[in-house]
């Protein structure tokens, strides 16, 4: 983990189509200061323009992650915030025309590239890393997931589909820049032909093609894309892409093994509400200057850190299920 914060060098900008609404979307990235984090705004309106990328602001996590400030809405951010995230970026300013994040291909590489076209900024300020010091779970019927303490960032997802193509996958990485880069930044969204198809009837996924979806035949044996997949398991690599992007929520560097279980957006989430409802399960670690120029971790009592953290939390949000489990012993 770098010590120090880092934003872009030189804005970047892309154009592209919103998965939902199908309409073009004009996007820029640009340079934030230290300590901002991560925000988006929306250019088109006069006001409620910014909406910063923080748990507090989900409002919907059906189909995707949505994010919200007073009318405005911004959806479809968690393929950005995890290219954000593989890219170690702390601070950004997007700056969009419309209500959805492009979808692009489908993935987060399209991102990837932009951002390393615009290169990195180290920033005169030091990070500070949410570090989990006992295991936080939460569960959803069928649906789990969980933090354990780790020297690092890790992720395990599994998933689990009754059909010949996908079936069941589990895929664990400890994530860093060059891993995401080059083994889940690739990884596309997917839905079963007749879901899109129904997505379609009710107005959505009016931007779903087969230039950003994988869409799988119905027979359950094999996908339309005639490029075919890009991982044999792309499809659970692209739900721990979702998960890495969701988590950025979290405003801070995580140190943890996240575990999940069929999970989807209002899980992670609600693992996020987990964390925050028991200070006593982490700390913040932050990094200090020593005198001269060497570096010390120092870590910053939780007292309060909860309460602290539970101020970013939506009292109510469609899509997330109220249930969970306190941190084990």
């Amino acid at each position: 983990m770098e010590p120090y914060q880092y934003t872009l060098k030189r804005p970047v900008s892309c154009c592209g189509i919103g998965l939902h609404a199908g309409r073009t979307v004009n996007l820029t990235i640009k340079p934030a200061p230290a300590n901002s984090g991560i925000r988006f705004v929306r250019s088109d309106l006069v006001t409620d323009r910014t909406i910063p990328a923080r748990m507090n602001k989900v409002v919907d996590t059906r189909l995707a992650t949505t994010l919200g400030n007073g009318a405005a809405r911004v959806a479809t951010t968690e393929h950005l915030l995890a290219a954000l995230h593989g890219s170690g970026i702390d601070n950004a300013e997007i700056e969009l025309d419309s209500y959805e994040v492009p979808i692009m291909d489908g993935s987060a590489a399209p991102f990837i590239r932009l951002l390393a076209h615009g290169g990195r900024r180290k920033q005169q300020a030091l990070r500070r890393i949410l570090r989990i010091t006992r295991p936080i779970s939460f569960v959803d019927g069928e649906k789990s997931i969980r933090i354990e303490p780790y020297d690092g960032f890790r992720v395990t997802g599994r998933i689990t589909f009754d059909d010949g193509l996908i079936g069941d996958q589990v895929y664990s990485i400890d994530v860093t820049a060059e891993r995401f880069r080059r083994e889940i930044a690739r990884a596309r969204t997917f839905g079963f032909v007749e879901q899109v198809e129904n997505l379609w009837a009710n107005g959505l996924a009016l931007g779903g093609t087969l230039e950003s979806v994988i869409a799988i035949h119905w027979d359950r044996r094999s996908i339309l894309n005639e490029d075919g997949l890009r991982f044999d398991d792309e499809f659970v690599r692209h739900k721990v892409l979702d998960l890495i992007g969701d988590l950025a929520l979290l405003g801070s560097p995580v140190f943890g093994h996240v575990i999940a279980e069929r999970a989807g957006h209002s899980t992670h989430l609600g693992l996020m509400q987990a964390i925050a409802d028991n200070p006593d399960c982490w700390e913040y670690v932050e990094f200090h200057k020593n005198g001269g120029s060497v570096l010390k971790q120092v870590v910053v009592s939780t007292i309060h850190a909860g309460d602290r953290l539970n101020e970013l939390l939506a009292p109510t949000i469609q899509g997330v299920a109220p249930v969970q489990q306190p941190c084990a012993a």
